[in-house]
């Protein structure tokens, strides 16, 4: 159901993070870097020819021109032994000419020379082992340096000596921060100015630390080839997007696009996310080499110059996710651009095409000059309310927004009718079903004497109102009644004295707030206190909703019909072992009204400290989401949240239930 005015429907506690400024003093990454990497493709097995004939193709195929740039060797590069006077050295069966005429080529094609390293004993993918950088730091950025390399990824493999040299520690004994920061130093002392994207997969939520290290850091685990791990990502960037800003960009991963793994609209969906959420974008797939291409279909994607402007525009904000409708199947995105202008990304994901409807408010407007659909290749104007299109399976309706009005606002010449001494504004938009929305009427002259109007809402079981506006006013604000809808009218019939209406601006009702201390508890459901500062607003939560944990209250309600909620939540549980898969980085909370079908939403991470160090561990870090219940009636309403259904789920215990508030 429609919005009607801009909320943030997914927020974290101000309190959960402090503001970080921008890292940047070295002139790089001041927008998301763009290039292409071995990895995804060709995994720990790179070589001379393949990086060469890629780099190539990124010059010949036009992408260079459109940004990328950096030409990075991932994993399996180098060899297990030092060379005598300790430094590293190129697997020479792989890379015969070696490394600085590598990088010579690269930068003859006017490319940027990418290296990969790690924080352990030995590289990612080993065996056969391909030695790492710990306790090397200094000599191995001088050899880096001496290749003159333009930016190095920096992995978090065989990392942890307390724990023996595991290959992968989701959980490390102290913070990855440590090794980053003695790699960061060792860069900063050489001649030459490097690019340096930090790699630990979102161990001890980087968003903290790795903006004063480095220039973009890894947000979670790795990107894998099937279409679930789009949904896990992105729930993992959900609570960081505001972290995004120049020189210091959260990294959801290589683009899979033109790997052959996802169908066209799913890879439209990828890269359109990756952009937005202003990800680096480093493509994944075989350009070209002896056997393989680029299919054109996927190529076009990726040089989709209106995406490419989205994810390198000057301001450097991203999207962040406003509404979320589990049982639907699709989900809104939406941040500001240079320009006053807005993108907003409608995600659907069953694989079916369908029409789905953006509504202008869940972004935080009522009204659009232009809205131009990047996906479709078309172009609408004076859009109003809402914005309708067809959108395929797992694809996505991306648009850009010019000239927009915020939510709640009715300019007459844009939504007006006027028939004899009747004006008419439509389509009105009413988030909630509620006596307290409040109506301002803003007249361009005062009246000569006052005068009677009548009030008539709705578009089906219309309701009138009289009122009276005194003389010599030029504004009425009252109390009106309106029923959950996109598509409402509002009729103003004013007999005695012509009105010369400019605008109408509705107000939503506040709500009422109903925290988790006032919960009745069932089953296995527990009321928690928490740190101090935290479970925003309330400080307490209500953790263990299951299927047969609840937590209830009762709601009183001034009207009966459908009713929208804002559900204060917290969710840590990050899919680092599971992110192979199942993991969604998502739990459910259930609502049911009354007795009535309960109604899913899955809920994306909120936290934003240390999952390992930090006092709470990231439990105690809230975030807001919105869901839209019917089923209310006038006076008391039972209100039960839960998980129901859970135990056919990823998880059977839903989110942490900080509070809601019912708009009423």
């Amino acid at each position: 159901m429609s919005g009607i005015l801009a909320v943030s429907l997914l927020a974290v506690a101000a309190a959960a993070a402090p503001s970080l400024q921008p890292r940047l003093k070295d002139g790089l990454a001041k927008t998301p870097q763009m290039g292409w990497n071995t990895y995804n493709h060709y995994s720990c097995s790179p070589n001379e020819t393949i990086v060469r004939s890629n780099a190539k193709a990124l010059v010949d195929l036009g992408l260079s021109s459109l940004g990328y740039r950096y030409v990075t060797t991932d994993c399996g590069w180098t060899v297990a032994d030092r060379l005598a006077d300790g430094s590293l050295t190129w697997n020479e069966d792989l890379f015969p000419k070696g490394f600085p005429a590598l990088g010579e080529y690269i930068h003859g094609l006017g490319l940027l020379f990418g290296v990969y390293g790690d924080t352990g004993i030995l590289l990612c993918g080993s065996p056969p082992n391909n030695t790492g950088s710990l306790n090397h730091e200094e000599q191995d950025a001088a050899t880096f340096a001496s290749w003159k390399i333009d930016s190095l990824k920096y992995d978090n493999c065989y990392a942890d000596a307390a724990t023996n040299f595991p290959n992968v520690n989701y959980a490390p004994s102290t913070s990855p921060s440590s090794r980053y920061a003695i790699m960061s130093k060792a860069l900063a002392k050489q001649n030459r100015t490097v690019l340096f994207q930090i790699c630990d997969w979102g161990v001890d939520f980087p968003a903290l630390w790795a903006p004063s290290l480095g220039h973009s850091w890894r947000i979670g685990n790795d990107i894998i080839p099937a279409w679930r791990t789009i949904f896990r990502i992105i729930n993992q960037a959900a609570p960081q997007t505001d972290f995004a800003g120049p020189g210091q960009w959260p990294d959801l991963d290589m683009l899979e696009v033109g790997n052959g793994i996802f169908s066209i609209p799913e890879e439209q969906t990828h890269f359109s996310l990756w952009a937005i959420l202003k990800s680096p974008l480093t493509i994944g797939a075989a350009l070209k080499d002896e056997t393989t291409a680029i299919s054109d279909a996927s190529l076009a994607i990726l040089k989709q110059k209106d995406v490419i402007a989205f994810n390198q525009d000057a301001l450097g904000k991203s999207a962040s996710l406003r509404r979320r409708w589990t049982e639907e199947g699709y989900e809104v995105w939406s941040g500001p651009l240079s320009g006053g202008r807005t993108v907003a990304a409608l995600v659907n994901w069953r694989n079916e095409s369908r029409e789905l409807t953006l509504d202008l408010a869940d972004i935080g407007f009522q009204h659009a000059g232009t809205v131009k659909n990047i996906w479709e290749g078309s172009v609408a104007q004076n859009v109003r309310t809402s914005y309708t299109a067809t959108v395929a399976g797992h694809g996505t309706m991306l648009l850009e927004l010019h000239d927009t009005t915020a939510s709640g606002e009715y300019a007459a010449e844009i939504f007006s009718t006027i028939t004899g001494k009747t004006t008419t504004f439509a389509p009105i938009s009413a988030i909630t079903t509620s006596t307290n929305y409040t109506l301002t009427i803003n007249l361009s002259k005062p009246l000569s004497s006052s005068t009677t109007i009548t009030i008539t809402t709705g578009s089906t079981n219309a309701t009138s109102t009289q009122f009276r506006i005194p003389a010599s006013t030029t504004q009425l604000t009252t109390p009106l009644t309106l029923s959950a809808s996109t598509n409402l009218s509002l009729t103003i019939h004013h007999p005695s004295t012509p009105l010369t209406i400019t605008s109408l601006h509705l107000t939503p009702p506040a709500g009422t707030y109903y925290p988790s201390t006032t919960f009745t508890l069932s089953g296995p459901a527990t009321l928690t206190t928490c740190g101090a500062g935290t479970c925003h607003p309330v400080g307490a939560k209500i953790g263990y909703l299951s299927p047969t944990g609840s937590a209830k209250t009762t709601v009183h309600a001034s009207s009966a019909g459908e009713k929208y909620l804002e559900i204060d939540y917290i969710n840590n549980d990050i899919a680092f072992q599971s992110a192979w898969n199942e993991g969604r980085n998502a739990r459910n909370l259930t609502v049911a009204v009354n007795g009535g079908t309960p109604v899913r939403l899955e809920v994306p991470l909120s936290g934003r400290s240390s999952e390992l160090f930090a006092p709470g561990l990231g439990w105690w870090d809230s975030a807001t989401l919105g869901v839209t219940v019917d089923g209310w009636k006038v006076g008391g309403n039972e209100v039960v949240v839960g998980n129901v259904g859970g135990e056919d789920g990823v998880q059977s215990y839903g989110a942490d239930l900080v509070g809601f508030r019912v708009s009423d």
